[in-house]
């Protein structure tokens, strides 16, 4: 009988000793994807893990990892600092010099690990101001040791006893890794997860998602330091998928439809992304073909799930599944099964029409502290429900405090905070994670989030407002891209528009609007501002009268991950952009 996984790198040998895969890993490497095995992939790790040893590294030592994008040498890295006991530190790769350096210094990495030679110029930079013995690269750099030399030092397997012995000691309770939340506001937090935390939370995921061990594919695109996609990492290895590494975000809808996956897991503004892409489409499409389309998508936007619309709605979807959805699923690949969205809340909307159209979307919710899922939805024994984040995860359990706020208790939370007790304190009561998220159950013990409970604000008059939902509603539009609600302790709410460019500028020429090609004219023009008006009057319908979007003013650039305004995991950086944008605050609440 095969022993369960109770350590993170157990899924690798638990994978080779039952199902070993030709290509478990693939890469695209000079336009041909080029497979690793099962086999070679723990035989490699094996190599760094006696290299490491001989570079000195010892139990409990952390390791800094960042790459541009996935690749398999970061997953044989980790299972080979893993077994000796060692921790993963992973950094995002769009933070600055100064944030690698704190995190660096923070959480005590003796090695730093990079993909390529421009995050080696970022790191080097820091790296006298830090305890770094070396930097090493996943690519071969002039003047930086090389992935290549580890191998090379590897290859003597004198020491692999002493790797073994290693394995053999680590427990589940020991300290796996050490995630810095990216955050939206303040100095990075060091989430301390163990192995015990991530190998239980894969395992009753894997229970909650429907899709049993097969010769499924898989694509890996989203950031491997976030724990989104690291746990989804362990998971196919555990269920025993063909994991593809996406070239890169542009390159990933090319990547889809070479590679016909069957699962991706998604986050929302990829979602939308691919919704505005479609609708942007349709309106070169023929007169008659337009009418076709707009007409399916009008009937999408009213599914729901288990029947309830009656025999004549789904008679007529079939028929918009035959003539208008197969090109929807032809982008994705043609064989997705479903996605599961996470990382930050989805419009409902976008979960009716992609349901509707046989490319289903479980939302789920989840956190870096529990590592990370605490509910999803499944179309299984009545467990999907539009609007909500799913029901709890086995062995999770969930709670509403008094006053809103989302508590959760489980194996899967983590240790804590790393050197930092007093937040850990504040964070974990009573064995209960405090999610900072307000929410409610129903009671069917369907999860619903409402908003962060440090986002939600007062105004002047004593109204409480919870932006995430008036944000949401407005970026339905076409129009919106990026909104953020502001307010507190001002007389009425108001926002800061990020528009649609592409859609506007479509837009913008099809009302004969001339603008010398600046977005900063654009969006001063009275004819968009009219427009984007009745945008914001069409989502405050959805709400009371103290909840409504009074004022509004548009930003000129598009908010990114590159020029602060967004988190790696696409969230809005909500002081950096009152910041930035404190003049059209001023202005707003001027008039």
């Amino acid at each position: 009988m095969t022993k369960k996984p109770t350590r993170l790198f157990d899924f690798a040998y638990n994978q080779l000793e039952n199902n070993p895969i030709t290509n478990c890993f693939n890469s695209k490497i000079n336009n041909d994807w080029v497979a690793t095995s099962t086999q070679s992939y723990i035989n490699q790790a094996n190599t760094i893990s006696r290299a490491l040893l001989k570079l000195g590294v010892k139990a409990n030592d952390k390791i800094a990892v960042v790459t541009t994008t996935n690749r398999v040498e970061w997953s044989i890295l980790d299972i080979a600092v893993l077994q000796i006991g060692a921790v993963n530190v992973p950094l995002y790769p769009t933070i600055s010099s100064n944030d690698y350096k704190y995190i660096i210094n923070h959480s005590d990495a003796v090695f730093c690990f990079v993909s390529d030679k421009e995050l080696a110029n970022k790191v080097n930079v820091i790296k006298k101001d830090t305890q770094l013995k070396d930097i090493y690269s996943f690519d071969t750099i002039d003047g930086i040791s090389s992935w290549k030399s580890l191998l090379e030092l590897g290859k003597d397997t004198s020491n692999q006893n002493t790797v073994d012995t290693l394995k053999n000691g680590v427990l589940e309770n020991d300290l796996a890794t050490i995630i810095y939340t990216s955050g939206t506001t303040g100095t990075p937090k060091g989430v301390m997860l163990s192995h015990k935390n991530i190998v239980d939370n894969t395992l009753v995921s894997a229970k909650a998602l429907d899709l049993a061990p097969g010769t499924y594919k898989v694509i890996s695109y989203l950031p491997i330091c976030h724990i989104y996609e690291r746990f989804a990492l362990y998971y196919y290895q555990y269920i025993g998928y063909q994991i593809y590494f996406a070239e890169s975000i542009e390159k990933l809808g090319d990547n889809l439809k070479e590679v016909k996956p069957h699962f991706i897991p998604v986050v929302p503004r990829l979602l939308e992304k691919i919704y505005d892409k479609i609708i942007d489409n349709a309106s070169s499409l023929s007169k008659i073909k337009k009418a076709l389309f707009f007409w399916a998508l009008e009937l999408a936007k009213k599914y729901e799930p288990y029947q309830k619309n009656g025999w004549w709605y789904y008679f007529k979807l079939k028929i918009a599944n035959k003539i208008i959805f197969p090109k929807w699923r032809e982008a994705l690949g043609g064989n997705i099964k479903f996605l599961v969205s996470g990382s930050a809340p989805l419009q409902p909307i976008l979960i009716r029409v992609f349901t509707a159209a046989k490319i289903p979307i479980f939302e789920g919710y989840g956190m870096t502290e529990t590592s990370p899922g605490i509910s999803v939805n499944d179309f299984r024994n009545n467990g999907f429900k539009i609007g909500t984040v799913g029901k709890a995860l086995e062995s999770i359990e969930i709670k509403i405090a008094e006053d809103g706020e989302i508590l959760v208790k489980g194996t899967s939370v983590m240790q804590g905070y790393y050197k930092n007790k007093e937040l850990t304190d504040k964070t974990i009561i009573n064995n209960y994670l405090h999610t900072g998220d307000i929410g409610n159950l129903d009671n069917e013990g369907f999860l619903t989030i409402t908003d962060r409970k440090k986002e939600i604000f007062k105004t002047s008059g004593g109204k409480y407002i919870a932006p995430t939902h008036l944000e949401g509603t407005l970026k339905e539009s076409r129009f919106v891209e990026q909104a953020m609600v502001i307010g507190e302790g001002r007389r009425m709410p108001a926002a800061i528009i990020q528009p649609h460019f592409e859609f506007l500028t479509h837009w913008a020429k099809r009302k004969g609007i001339k603008y010398n090609n600046s977005f900063e004219e654009l969006i001063k023009n009275k004819k968009v501002i009219k427009r984007i008006q009745k945008e914001v009057s069409k989502a405050n319908k959805n709400f009371g009268k103290w909840e409504q979007i009074k004022l509004f003013e548009l930003t000129p650039n598009v908010w990114s991950i590159e020029n602060g305004n967004l988190t790696p995991t696409m969230k809005i950086k909500r002081q950096v952009i009152k910041e930035k944008y404190k003049h059209l605050i001023s202005k707003m609440y001027a008039k």
